[in-house]
């Protein structure tokens, strides 16, 4: 099994920034892609990002393209996501997961293994 465990979600005003971590634990595995969604309230979940093994394939929701990045240091089995000049709409509980098929992909259901969430809020 794995298991992910995120952190540093919280509140922070319009314009701000939060850099979410989410580190990996477990089975060892060779190779894997990390990808972040999100759900709001009363939405589904939503792709955010997504990242190869290797960090040179990177994917990002139109929402967030050139104001979020994904990066992952395989050395410390930690993925985070910088989040730059934030918004209220992306106020969310915001989710990381993992996938042992190293290739990236926007769908949720590829993923094999979750992480249990952060909530991040932005004020207006």
């Amino acid at each position: 099994q794995v298991q992910l465990v995120e952190s540093g979600g919280g509140l922070v005003q319009a314009g701000g920034s939060l850099r979410l971590s989410c580190a990996a634990s477990g089975r060892t595995f060779s190779s894997y892609a990390m990808g972040w969604f999100r759900q709001a309230p009363g939405k589904e979940r939503e792709f955010v990002a997504t990242s190869s093994w290797s960090g040179r394939t990177t994917d990002y929701a139109d929402s967030v393209q050139g104001r979020f990045t994904i990066s992952k240091d395989n050395a410390k089995r930690t993925v985070y996501l910088q989040m730059n000049s934030l918004k209220p709409e992306d106020t969310a509980v915001y989710y990381c997961a993992l996938r042992l098929n190293g290739i990236t992909t926007r769908s949720p259901y590829q993923y094999d293994f979750w992480g249990q969430g952060t909530q991040v809020t932005v004020s207006s």
